[in-house]
């Protein structure tokens, strides 16, 4: 499942955090990559471990967090600290699938990289290129997405950054383990909640909510890694 997350921040949210980010140290994107990635990888990052970073990837996940939308498709049990990339004078990404374990900056703790998240920082109006191209079972999907809006999708997948020839591309990226591990139970399981919550405003008395309700919990306990 490939799902844009849109209005993730507020216009002032957004303009606060591009205001820090803009102070922060820029850094060759390719110290966080692996070895197959570091071969493809031409932009800059902001050191994981750098203030800003901290305090702008936690607005981000404050937000996720309050967000039905994301959690409904995500069930996140971990989440790694947003991190920061921009791509700028034919800066791109070839063609790579993201590492399957990820430490977390700081501790010796790993997490299981289920869901991959590029958040948009920057506008399609401001930059020619960029496009982030996912590799899906059915075709390749082109994503572009307005700022403050994000996209979630299976980090298992293929996926890579166009060449950026005007402007500047500002995102946030980052990976979460889903309490759900399996790519369809978790499909299954978003299809079933919306399919409740529409059924609920149609129809909010109606017995068959409880049921379903009852039936998407009972699957969720079944399934669910904690």
């Amino acid at each position: 499942m490939i799902l844009d997350i849109p209005h993730v921040l507020s216009a002032e949210q957004l303009a606060d955090a591009r205001r820090l980010l803009a102070t922060a140290e820029w850094v060759d994107g390719r110290v966080t990559a692996g070895h197959q990635g570091a071969r493809v990888k031409d932009n800059e990052q902001i050191p994981a471990t750098h203030p800003i970073a901290k305090q702008v990837g936690e607005l981000i996940l404050r937000a996720l967090g309050q967000n039905p939308l994301f959690i409904s498709a995500a069930l996140p049990l971990h989440i790694l600290p947003p991190m920061f990339n921009r791509y700028t004078g034919g800066q791109q990404f070839g063609t790579h699938v993201d590492g399957s374990i990820r430490q977390i900056p700081g501790t010796h703790h790993h997490l299981r990289t289920d869901l991959s998240c590029t958040f948009f920082l920057a506008g399609p109006e401001e930059y020619d290129g960029g496009e982030l191209v996912i590799e899906d079972t059915y075709g390749s999907k082109c994503v572009k997405l307005p700022a403050g809006h994000l996209i979630l999708y299976p980090s298992t997948s293929l996926h890579h950054v166009r060449p950026v020839t005007r402007g500047t591309r500002l995102c946030s990226f980052f990976w979460l383990q889903s309490m759900i591990r399996d790519e369809g139970r978790r499909s299954l399981l978003f299809d079933l909640d919306h399919g409740i919550q529409r059924i609920g405003a149609d129809h909010p008395n109606h017995p068959s909510t409880v049921q379903l309700a009852g039936v998407y919990h009972n699957l969720l306990r079944q399934w669910a890694e904690m």
